[in-house]
């Protein structure tokens, strides 16, 4: 009957690169990991910047709808209003002018079916 003899040196070195692999392994995946989120860092710094600007030029839009140039300005434009020493023109027709005529736009022919043509042609005067 055979015997069978344990060499403890040769499942040392299996042991070893088994452990070898797995080491390998779990740092590929760890990685892949940091890979992925230094992707999701960059994804976010460009997101906080983008947010940065847009609330700096916000910011600049409230500072000018508070200045005083803004509030002259919309006076002035949209409700219609002089400062002293202001002299506003309205423009006025020439007396005996003849009125501005608009042109009448000429209607466009709509075009009729085939049927309705042939219809006319055999069945109308």
């Amino acid at each position: 009957m055979p015997t069978f003899s344990i060499d403890w040196r040769r499942i040392a070195i299996i042991a070893a690169v088994a452990f070898l692999v797995i080491l390998i392994v779990d740092f590929n995946a760890r990685l892949e990991t940091l890979e992925r989120l230094n992707k999701q860092a960059e994804l976010v710094r460009s997101e906080a910047t983008q947010a940065a600007l847009t609330q700096t030029a916000l910011e600049t839009q409230i500072a000018y709808a508070a200045s005083d140039q803004a509030v002259e300005e919309a006076a002035r434009s949209e409700g219609h209003m002089k400062q002293d020493g202001d002299h506003p023109v309205v423009i006025l027709g020439q007396a005996g002018a003849p009125a501005l005529q608009m042109p009448t736009p000429t209607p466009s022919p709509t075009p009729q079916p085939n049927w309705r043509l042939w219809w006319e042609l055999f069945f109308e005067e």
